[in-house]
């Protein structure tokens, strides 16, 4: 069964503290976020290698822990690219990414634990090491995403932090 489409606007967790998992990104240091970024990945590794349940959906509106995993490993992917073109393009636009379509085509929910587990580790090793060599001046170049919302490399990094860690609430409750 189809999970209804995500329509909200989540850039509100730059200026609020998220009411379900806690994150506060006014407390995020950006010199942390890598460190953040890999202790998550190796926290998805454990999930995925140790629940016997990791496919199945709690229910009809939440996806699987495979799902989540495969959907944190994108969004690594997804958050890297954005960031090379806002470290290298004066104001770029991002293209639209449509998570729920990249859900399905990617077939989530078929898709071999451990080689998204394995997969998500290196893609967060890849960001981690891209935001780890941001200077000082670039934390604040920026970026459009195809709704008009503006985000420096600072916030990106602050908002991608969220994505993951509330993804990993989602399934450690």
């Amino acid at each position: 069964m189809a999970i209804e489409r995500d329509t909200k606007d989540w850039t509100w967790v730059l200026t609020e503290v998220c009411g379900e998992c806690g994150y506060d990104a006014s407390a995020v240091d950006l010199d942390d976020v890598p460190d953040r970024i890999r202790t998550n990945a190796a926290a998805w590794a454990g999930i995925l290698a140790d629940r016997p349940d990791v496919r199945e959906r709690p229910d009809d509106q939440t996806w699987s822990p495979l799902e989540y995993a495969c959907h944190v490993r994108d969004v690594h992917v997804t958050f890297d690219q954005r960031v090379q073109l806002m470290l290298e393009t004066d104001d770029p636009a991002f293209e639209n990414w449509d998570q729920d379509e990249t859900s399905t085509d990617g077939r989530y929910d078929e898709q071999d634990p451990m080689d998204v587990a394995e997969a998500l580790r290196n893609a967060a090793a890849q960001v981690s090491g891209r935001y780890g060599a941001v200077k000082a001046a670039a934390w604040e170049r920026t970026g459009r995403r195809s709704d008009g919302a503006v985000f420096t490399v600072g916030s990106l990094a602050r908002y991608h932090l969220h994505d993951v860690e509330h993804h990993l609430h989602d399934v450690t409750g």
